[in-house]
Parts: structure tokens; C-alpha cells; sequence
């Protein structure tokens, strides 16, 4: 009996991030993702079980995301998955206030994610473009949008609420809103399992650390607090986002003549792990040159694990108890030296690392890289296409 396929979509703006997914077990058929649209180097490349990686060229113009979805609608053809495909799922960064679950989508859903593209301008559009592609080629399947902000609406008003004018909250949404929500999401529910507890009586710190990177606090099942904010730049430092900033500093460079284009293009993307070591974004270099003793490396690599310890430490206020701390996203799940120095920097709660366990935890092995008999600390690979997948089946069942 074969098994329903979800396609699975990350639409950016110059980029369409893909996979087919086995809903029920997760596993990824095929994946690949399109590249440089607008450019004339746009491409689309793909890789899958018995399928060496592919990779195509597209056509000059404008309509990329459309040929990539075609060049998709083909690929199913040709390996035959299409009488398996029952959904597409729609990966949708900003959801504000109006979704807190996956929502099946249609006209009005779509106009709502166009007016919450002042709040992710980079986002919101693009994913727009996406599903209008995905509509086009698959009519008569289920599209469903998956949200970021989704699984943070439990938030009370204490976490998300900024100490600013409610009137700025009420005209503007201006509050907290949170994102990695799939992935936060889908780690608690494995610690759960991990933790033969079910997810309405486990208490877990998630920790996603990825380019992008976001702590959060998860009591009873439920996020009650996050490091990201209004927008994805807040919070945690990251590869080339600033994180938590003294908000008089867009105003001083502003003073000093910079626009404020010029301020939005340094704080997101000539910050983080790229603009205090001055030499790359990528974590793995970051620690390759922090060893071979870069100044600049070994301050970006201490900087990063610091804060993210302080708000691991942080979060314990919003929690009853702590079942355990969960590293997941590319650098939690395979950067020993910054779970280690997280680790060392969280040693006044009693956390001890497990030097040996923590060298097997990599390369989407999970494991507990805590001593035995101390605070717990785990590893979890996250997996947000089997989340999208699984919340796109359901609208298959209805």
C-alpha cells in the first residue's frame, strides 16, 4: 500500500526550498531547492532515494518560482508519485495574530499573509508568490499554510508584550510575536517522548541554533516564551543578524548619516557571527578558525554561546521545572564547541557535560550529552517538513 506524499514548500524571494514527504513516517522522497531567482543564474537542483542529484538551469525572466514549481510538477511525473501526492504544505514565516494553527488556504487566507507583509517584508510576499505557483499547478489538491508565529500564540501577555504605549500595540501589532515555531514545536514533542512523558506534562528549554537562532520556553506543551520578537532580528546573536540591541543605536547611526536602508541591511545582515569576527557567517569556520587562534573568531564564538546561555538561564524563570534543554537547527545539532561552551557557562545549575556523548550527538544522531544524575541536556534533530507535512494530511481527512 503506498503512502501519502506531502509537498512541502519554502518559498523566499529569491529562493523555493522543496521536499516530498512521507506525512506519516517524515522521510524525505526527494528534496532540493531553486536558487538566485531574479538572476541569470536562477536554478533548481534535487536529490531523492534512487535519484542522483539533478540540477537545472531556468529560463530568463521573472516568473522563477513558477518554473520551479513546473520543473517540481515534472519531477513527480516522471518518478510516478503523483497518484501519492495528497496536499501541499506551505511553510508561512508571519502568521501575527491572525493564525495560531495551520489553515487551509484560500482567497481570503491569501490576502490576510499579503497584509502581514509589513511585519516580514523579506517573507510574507514571497511565500505569497509560491502558493499562487503551487494553486496554479496542483488545483485540485489541498494547499495549507503552516505558520512560524503559529505555535507561539499561547504566549501569555507578560512574555509578548513590549513595556511600550498599548495604543503603539493596538494601532501597529507592535509585541512579540516569536518564529521557528515548526521547529520548537516538533523537538518538544520528541523530548516528550524521550522523557516518557507526555507533551502536557513536560517542561523543556528548545534551543534552535541555525543561521537564524531562537530559544524558547516551553511549559506543559506550550510556548510561553521566546527570544525572537517583532521580527526575526531580535533575540539571540546569529549569523548575520545582531540579535538584542540597544534600540538608541539605529537612531545614533541615523544622526551620523546612515539611511535607514543602510541600518536594516547592517543589523540583519552584516552583524552576528559575520561582523564580530570579520570573517565569515558559517558557524563551522567560526570554530575552524577560533581554534587555529582568530581574535576575531574566538569573540564571535564566545559571544554567540554566552547569550544563548543567558537565555537558556533566562527561561527558567517562565518554567515550574526543567525537564531538559533541547539543541537542535545545524550548529545545536552538530557544533561541539558551542554546546560546549554553553554547556561550561550553564555549570552554576548544575549542568555537566558529557564529553563522550557529546561527540556522538552530531550528523542527526540524538542522544543526552549531560552526565547521568545531572540537569538533563539533549540533542534532537528537528524536522519541520514532517510537521508541515503532518498538519497538510490532516486536511485530507476532513
Amino acid at each position: 500500500m503506498s503512502k501519502p506524499l506531502v509537498l512541502v514548500l519554502n518559498s523566499g524571494s529569491s529562493s523555493l526550498k522543496f521536499a516530498l514527504v512521507e506525512a506519516q513516517t517524515g522521510d524525505a522522497v526527494v528534496s532540493g531547492i531553486g536558487e538566485c531567482f531574479g538572476l541569470d543564474n536562477a536554478c533548481i537542483a534535487w536529490k531523492g532515494e534512487g535519484i542522483d542529484k539533478q540540477e537545472v538551469i531556468l529560463q530568463s525572466g521573472d516568473n522563477h518560482h513558477q518554473q520551479a514549481v513546473d520543473i517540481i510538477v515534472s519531477l513527480i511525473e516522471k518518478e510516478h508519485l503523483g497518484s501519492d501526492l495528497c496536499a501541499v504544505g506551505h511553510r508561512v514565516v508571519h502568521g501575527g495574530e491572525h493564525f495560531s494553527q495551520a489553515t487551509l488556504i484560500d482567497d481570503s487566507v491569501i490576502e490576510k499573509i499579503e497584509s502581514l507583509s509589513s511585519l516580514a517584508p523579506l517573507h510574507n510576499p514571497s511565500h505569497v508568490v509560491g502558493i499562487r505557483a503551487a494553486i496554479s499547478a496542483f488545483p485540485h489538491l489541498p494547499q495549507v499554510a503552516v505558520f512560524d508565529t503559529a505555535f507561539h500564540q499561547t504566549m501569555p501577555a507578560k512574555a509578548y508584550t513590549y513595556a511600550i504605549s498599548q495604543k503603539l500595540y493596538r494601532d501597529f501589532g507592535i509585541r512579540r510575536y516569536g518564529f521557528h515555531g515548526t521547529s520548537h514545536y516538533f523537538v518538544s514533542r520528541e523530548a516528550a517522548k524521550q522523557l516518557d512523558k507526555v507533551p502536557e506534562q513536560t517542561n523543556v528549554i528548545t534551543v534552535h541554533l541555525g543561521n537564524g537562532a531562537s530559544v524558547c520556553a516551553v511549559k506543559n506543551g506550550k510556548s510561553v516564551d521566546t527570544s525572537m520578537g517583532f521580527t526575526p532580528i531580535a533575540g539571540l546573536m546569529m549569523g548575520t543578524r545582531c540579535g538584542d540591541l540597544d534600540p538608541s543605536i539605529p537612531e545614533f547611526l541615523q544622526k551620523q548619516g546612515w539611511t535607514p536602508e543602510q541600518i536594516h541591511k547592517e543589523l540583519n545582515g552584516n552583524s552576528g557571527l559575520l561582523g564580530v569576527s570579520e570573517l565569515t557567517s558559517d558557524c563551522r569556520g567560526i570554530c575552524e578558525a577560533a581554534g587555529e587562534g582568530h581574535k576575531g573568531a574566538q569573540l564571535a564564538l564566545e559571544l554567540f554561546s554566552y547569550r544563548v546561555a543567558k537565555y537558556i538561564a533566562s527561561y527558567m524563570v517562565a518554567l515550574d521545572e526543567v525537564d531538559a534543554i533541547v539543541f537542535t537547527g545545524g550548529i545545536g545539532e552538530n557544533s561541539l564547541p558551542v554546546r560546549h561552551l554553553i554547556m561550561m557557562n550553564l555549570r552554576v545549575f548544575g549542568y555537566r557535560e558529557d564529553v563522550e556523548a557529546n561527540e556522538k550527538a552530531r550528523f542527526g544522531q540524538p542522544g543526552m550529552i549531560s552526565q547521568q544524575g545531572t540537569p538533563m541536556a539533549l540533542v534532537i534533530p528537528t524536522n519541520e517538513e514532517f510537521v508541515i507535512a503532518s498538519e497538510a494530511l490532516r486536511f485530507t481527512m476532513q
